[in-house]
Protein backbone atom coordinates (compact mmCIF):
# COMPACT_ATOMS: atom_id res chain seq x y z
CA UNK A 1 0.00 0.00 0.00
CA UNK A 2 1.32 3.44 -0.95
CA UNK A 3 2.28 5.78 1.88
CA UNK A 4 1.41 8.78 -0.34
CA UNK A 5 -1.24 8.86 -3.06
CA UNK A 6 -1.70 11.86 -5.32
CA UNK A 7 -4.67 11.51 -7.66
CA UNK A 8 -5.41 13.92 -10.53
CA UNK A 9 -4.08 16.90 -8.60
CA UNK A 10 -4.06 20.36 -10.15
CA UNK A 11 -2.95 23.60 -8.51
CA UNK A 12 -3.71 27.12 -9.72
CA UNK A 13 -2.39 30.28 -8.10
CA UNK A 14 -3.60 33.83 -8.45
CA UNK A 15 -0.61 36.10 -9.13
CA UNK A 16 -1.69 39.69 -9.50
CA UNK A 17 -4.36 39.69 -12.20
CA UNK A 18 -3.18 36.41 -13.72
CA UNK A 19 -3.85 32.76 -13.01
CA UNK A 20 -0.73 30.56 -12.82
CA UNK A 21 -1.17 26.84 -13.41
CA UNK A 22 1.49 25.23 -11.20
CA UNK A 23 0.31 21.59 -11.54
CA UNK A 24 -2.01 19.92 -14.04
CA UNK A 25 -3.65 16.54 -13.44
CA UNK A 26 -0.72 15.00 -11.53
CA UNK A 27 -1.03 11.43 -10.24
CA UNK A 28 1.66 9.66 -8.21
CA UNK A 29 1.90 6.78 -5.74
CA UNK A 30 4.87 6.65 -3.34
CA UNK A 31 5.68 3.33 -1.69
CA UNK A 32 6.90 3.11 1.91
CA UNK A 33 10.66 3.16 2.40
CA UNK A 34 11.67 4.61 -0.97
CA UNK A 35 14.37 7.22 -1.59
CA UNK A 36 12.59 9.27 -4.26
CA UNK A 37 13.64 12.37 -6.17
CA UNK A 38 11.22 14.76 -7.86
CA UNK A 39 13.42 16.42 -10.47
CA UNK A 40 12.83 19.34 -12.75
CA UNK A 41 13.97 22.85 -13.63
CA UNK A 42 13.00 25.95 -11.64
CA UNK A 43 9.31 26.69 -12.06
CA UNK A 44 8.47 23.12 -13.09
CA UNK A 45 6.11 22.57 -10.15
CA UNK A 46 8.30 20.24 -8.08
CA UNK A 47 8.23 22.38 -4.94
CA UNK A 48 4.48 22.88 -5.28
CA UNK A 49 4.02 19.11 -5.49
CA UNK A 50 6.25 18.62 -2.43
CA UNK A 51 4.26 21.22 -0.47
CA UNK A 52 0.98 19.54 -1.37
CA UNK A 53 2.33 16.14 -0.26
CA UNK A 54 3.49 17.84 2.96
CA UNK A 55 0.04 19.37 3.61
CA UNK A 56 1.61 22.85 3.57
CA UNK A 57 -0.45 23.69 0.49
CA UNK A 58 -3.76 22.33 -0.77
CA UNK A 59 -4.67 21.39 -4.36
CA UNK A 60 -7.20 23.30 -6.43
CA UNK A 61 -8.60 19.93 -7.45
CA UNK A 62 -7.76 16.27 -6.97
CA UNK A 63 -7.18 14.02 -3.98
CA UNK A 64 -4.19 13.52 -1.68
CA UNK A 65 -3.80 10.68 0.85
CA UNK A 66 -0.84 10.81 3.27
CA UNK A 67 -0.08 7.93 5.61
CA UNK A 68 -3.52 6.49 4.96
CA UNK A 69 -5.26 9.80 5.76
CA UNK A 70 -7.27 11.64 3.10
CA UNK A 71 -6.38 15.30 3.62
CA UNK A 72 -9.45 16.68 1.82
CA UNK A 73 -11.65 18.91 3.93
CA UNK A 74 -9.36 18.94 6.95
CA UNK A 75 -9.09 22.10 9.02
CA UNK A 76 -5.73 23.90 9.38
CA UNK A 77 -5.41 22.49 12.92
CA UNK A 78 -6.10 18.95 11.68
CA UNK A 79 -3.52 19.36 8.90
CA UNK A 80 -0.98 20.67 11.41
CA UNK A 81 -1.55 17.64 13.63
CA UNK A 82 -1.17 15.28 10.65
CA UNK A 83 2.10 16.99 9.68
CA UNK A 84 3.42 16.83 13.24
CA UNK A 85 2.80 13.09 13.50
CA UNK A 86 3.56 11.91 9.97
CA UNK A 87 5.91 14.25 8.10
CA UNK A 88 9.36 15.71 8.72
CA UNK A 89 10.73 18.61 6.69
CA UNK A 90 14.25 19.52 5.56
CA UNK A 91 14.78 22.82 3.71
CA UNK A 92 17.64 24.27 1.70
CA UNK A 93 17.79 27.25 4.11
CA UNK A 94 17.74 24.91 7.15
CA UNK A 95 14.89 26.89 8.83
CA UNK A 96 16.43 26.61 12.30
CA UNK A 97 15.34 29.07 14.98
CA UNK A 98 18.42 31.26 15.57
CA UNK A 99 17.74 31.91 19.28
CA UNK A 100 17.55 28.19 20.10
CA UNK A 101 20.39 25.71 20.54
CA UNK A 102 20.72 22.61 18.35
CA UNK A 103 18.97 20.46 20.97
CA UNK A 104 16.20 23.03 21.44
CA UNK A 105 15.64 23.16 17.66
CA UNK A 106 15.29 19.39 17.53
CA UNK A 107 12.93 19.43 20.52
CA UNK A 108 10.74 22.24 19.17
CA UNK A 109 8.36 20.13 16.98
CA UNK A 110 8.03 17.60 19.81
CA UNK A 111 6.26 20.25 21.89
CA UNK A 112 3.21 19.71 19.66
CA UNK A 113 3.04 16.07 20.78
CA UNK A 114 1.33 16.61 24.11
CA UNK A 115 1.50 12.96 25.08
CA UNK A 116 5.30 13.09 25.40
CA UNK A 117 6.82 13.89 28.78
CA UNK A 118 9.81 16.21 29.04
CA UNK A 119 12.04 13.21 29.77
CA UNK A 120 10.78 11.44 26.64
CA UNK A 121 11.40 14.54 24.54
CA UNK A 122 14.93 14.89 25.87
CA UNK A 123 15.68 11.23 25.19
CA UNK A 124 14.56 11.59 21.58
CA UNK A 125 16.66 14.72 21.16
CA UNK A 126 19.77 12.95 22.51
CA UNK A 127 19.13 9.93 20.28
CA UNK A 128 18.72 11.83 17.03
CA UNK A 129 21.51 14.32 17.62
CA UNK A 130 23.70 11.28 18.24
CA UNK A 131 22.46 9.68 15.03
CA UNK A 132 23.61 12.68 12.97
CA UNK A 133 26.90 12.98 14.88
CA UNK A 134 26.22 16.22 16.75
CA UNK A 135 26.07 15.17 20.40
CA UNK A 136 28.90 17.48 21.42
CA UNK A 137 27.28 20.42 19.59
CA UNK A 138 23.93 20.12 21.38
CA UNK A 139 24.22 23.50 23.11
CA UNK A 140 25.47 25.38 20.04
CA UNK A 141 23.21 27.88 18.30
CA UNK A 142 22.87 27.83 14.49
CA UNK A 143 25.32 30.73 14.00
CA UNK A 144 27.95 28.64 15.77
CA UNK A 145 27.53 25.72 13.34
CA UNK A 146 28.68 25.14 9.77
CA UNK A 147 26.16 24.74 6.96
CA UNK A 148 26.55 20.97 7.01
CA UNK A 149 26.09 20.86 10.78
CA UNK A 150 22.95 22.99 10.52
CA UNK A 151 21.52 20.62 7.94
CA UNK A 152 22.31 17.69 10.26
CA UNK A 153 20.32 19.43 12.99
CA UNK A 154 17.47 19.82 10.51
CA UNK A 155 17.63 16.08 9.73
CA UNK A 156 17.53 15.23 13.44
CA UNK A 157 14.55 17.57 13.86
CA UNK A 158 12.72 15.92 10.95
CA UNK A 159 13.25 12.44 12.42
CA UNK A 160 12.58 13.23 16.07
CA UNK A 161 8.79 13.14 15.67
CA UNK A 162 9.14 9.56 14.37
CA UNK A 163 8.03 10.76 10.96
CA UNK A 164 7.11 8.08 8.44
CA UNK A 165 7.92 10.51 5.61
CA UNK A 166 10.72 13.07 5.30
CA UNK A 167 10.32 15.75 2.63
CA UNK A 168 13.51 17.52 1.57
CA UNK A 169 13.31 20.64 -0.60
CA UNK A 170 16.68 21.19 -2.34
CA UNK A 171 18.54 20.11 0.85
CA UNK A 172 22.01 20.41 -0.71
CA UNK A 173 21.51 23.74 -2.52
CA UNK A 174 23.34 25.85 0.09
CA UNK A 175 26.11 23.35 0.76
CA UNK A 176 29.44 22.81 -0.97
CA UNK A 177 29.77 19.66 -3.06
CA UNK A 178 31.64 17.57 -0.47
CA UNK A 179 29.34 18.54 2.42
CA UNK A 180 26.25 18.02 0.28
CA UNK A 181 27.37 14.52 -0.62
CA UNK A 182 28.01 13.62 3.04
CA UNK A 183 24.53 14.87 3.96
CA UNK A 184 22.97 12.78 1.19
CA UNK A 185 24.87 9.67 2.31
CA UNK A 186 23.67 10.24 5.86
CA UNK A 187 20.05 10.42 4.69
CA UNK A 188 20.53 7.35 2.50
CA UNK A 189 21.94 5.43 5.48
CA UNK A 190 18.95 6.47 7.61
CA UNK A 191 16.60 5.43 4.81
CA UNK A 192 18.19 1.98 4.62
CA UNK A 193 18.42 1.40 8.38
CA UNK A 194 15.02 2.76 9.44
CA UNK A 195 12.85 2.38 6.35
CA UNK A 196 11.89 6.06 6.53
CA UNK A 197 10.49 7.33 3.22
CA UNK A 198 12.51 10.22 1.77
CA UNK A 199 11.09 12.46 -0.96
CA UNK A 200 13.33 15.14 -2.48
CA UNK A 201 12.57 18.15 -4.63
CA UNK A 202 15.79 18.71 -6.55
CA UNK A 203 17.75 19.43 -9.69
CA UNK A 204 20.97 18.11 -8.11
CA UNK A 205 22.30 15.16 -10.11
CA UNK A 206 23.90 13.69 -6.98
CA UNK A 207 20.48 13.42 -5.35
CA UNK A 208 19.16 11.71 -8.48
CA UNK A 209 22.14 9.34 -8.57
CA UNK A 210 21.34 8.10 -5.04
CA UNK A 211 17.58 7.80 -5.56
CA UNK A 212 15.90 4.47 -6.21
CA UNK A 213 12.81 6.17 -7.69
CA UNK A 214 12.75 9.26 -9.91
CA UNK A 215 9.87 11.50 -10.93
CA UNK A 216 10.58 13.94 -13.74
CA UNK A 217 8.34 16.99 -13.88
CA UNK A 218 8.11 19.89 -16.35
CA UNK A 219 5.52 22.63 -16.81
CA UNK A 220 3.44 21.25 -13.96
CA UNK A 221 3.12 17.74 -15.40
CA UNK A 222 4.90 14.47 -14.71
CA UNK A 223 6.86 13.54 -17.82
CA UNK A 224 8.46 10.29 -16.64
CA UNK A 225 8.56 7.88 -13.73
CA UNK A 226 11.81 5.98 -13.23
CA UNK A 227 12.87 3.00 -11.14
CA UNK A 228 16.45 1.85 -10.57
CA UNK A 229 17.50 -1.78 -10.81
CA UNK A 230 21.13 -2.95 -10.98
CA UNK A 231 22.37 0.64 -11.45
CA UNK A 232 20.17 1.12 -14.52
CA UNK A 233 17.15 3.40 -14.74
CA UNK A 234 14.01 2.28 -16.51
CA UNK A 235 11.63 5.13 -17.35
CA UNK A 236 7.96 4.96 -18.19
CA UNK A 237 7.27 7.95 -20.41
CA UNK A 238 4.06 9.93 -20.56
CA UNK A 239 1.80 10.28 -23.59
CA UNK A 240 3.91 13.06 -25.10
CA UNK A 241 6.97 10.77 -25.19
CA UNK A 242 5.63 7.31 -26.02
CA UNK A 243 8.99 5.50 -26.15
CA UNK A 244 10.75 4.00 -23.10
CA UNK A 245 14.44 4.50 -22.42
CA UNK A 246 17.16 3.26 -20.11
CA UNK A 247 19.90 5.33 -18.53
CA UNK A 248 23.04 4.22 -16.74
CA UNK A 249 23.27 5.89 -13.33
Amino acid sequence: MAIVEVENVSKRYRLGDQDVQALTDVSLAIEPGVFLAIAGPSGSGKSTLLNIIGCIDTPTSGRVVVGGHDVSGRTPDQLADLRARTIGFIFQTFNLLPVLSAEENVEYPLLQLRELTRAERRERVRHYLGMVGLTKYADHRPNQLSGGQRQRVAIARALATHSKIVLADEPTANLDSKTGESILRLMKDINRSSGTTFVFSTHDRKVMSMADRLVRIADGQITALGARANRRWTFVQDRRSPHNDNEQG
